[in-house]
């Protein structure tokens, strides 16, 4: 799903104007980046926690030439979906035009 379609389903569920609907997305998203940039999680409940980890520099191997090269200390996002969706994506059955028989 992409942002559009996000600004689509804000536009058709919430009955607001597209610029309106894409005004909010934008917002949203604006405040999560700006709450991970402090360092702070971003939960949502029933969907999950997003989380911002420092990696510190580490030594690693360039796989084409296994020379020794130096990693660069960064900082990654992680997302650890709740349990909620992790049951309601897992207690959903294949649809029957896909080709996959769905297990009892």
């Amino acid at each position: 799903m992409t942002k559009a379609e996000i600004v689509d389903s804000v536009y058709s569920g919430a009955k607001l104007t597209k610029k309106d609907s894409a005004q909010i997305v934008e917002l949203v998203l604006q405040a999560m980046k700006d709450a991970l940039n402090r360092g702070e999680k971003v939960k949502i409940s029933r969907f999950g926690i997003f989380e911002v980890h420092g990696k510190e520099s580490r030594v690693g191997r360039d796989p084409r030439s296994g020379k020794a090269i130096e990693i660069s200390a960064r900082r990654v996002l992680k997302f650890h979906v709740s349990r909620k969706l992790k049951l309601a994506l897992n207690s959903e059955r294949p649809a029957a035009d896909s080709g996959v028989e769905a297990r009892p």
